[in-house]
């Protein structure tokens, strides 16, 4: 038995994660020669956040370092991880067997890290991405499993 719509629904979560840091390329590679600090200044001005505060300080900190090389850089990292995610839901949505074992072993380098940021502080979003990655593992390894005694059986 094939668990397809489950793993249609991881295929769509990394399709997504995929434009989204795509998207991100772009908006890095759209602040190249322009003013990276004034343009931070103006988001956490936006957002009505404490410029002094540690998370707005430590983003305009970084801006405030950006050149126009490593704005390219962060943008060829992001499309080349988007590239990668979006493969994987490709191959994920046309049931690709090489694609639940990548989707396997993608998650899963991020569990020790992501237990890591946990012991390092405790907060809802990195308790929530998780057990979403946690999630998944576990239903790609139901899936391997799965197909595996599939194939055993039409073998026989």
């Amino acid at each position: 038995m094939r668990l397809s719509s489950g793993v249609r629904v991881v295929a769509a979560f990394e399709a997504a994660k995929g434009l989204l840091v795509l998207a991100v390329g772009f908006g890095l590679l759209s602040l190249v020669h322009r003013n990276v600090q004034l343009a931070a200044e103006v988001l956490v001005g936006h957002f009505h956040l404490n410029p002094a505060s540690r998370v707005p300080r430590v983003f305009l900190e970084l801006a405030g370092r950006l050149s126009d090389q490593r704005l390219w850089l962060l943008a060829g990292f992001a499309c080349g991880y988007a590239g990668i995610r979006l493969v994987e839901a490709y191959g994920l949505w046309r049931d690709r067997r090489w694609a639940e074992w990548f989707a396997l072993a993608s998650g899963g380098l991020y569990i020790p890290i992501e237990v890591y940021e946990l012991l390092v502080g405790v907060s809802w979003l990195k308790v929530g991405t998780l057990l979403v990655n946690v999630a998944i593992v576990a239903y790609m390894i139901l899936v391997l499993r799965n197909s595996r005694r599939d194939g055993a059986h039409e073998a026989h």
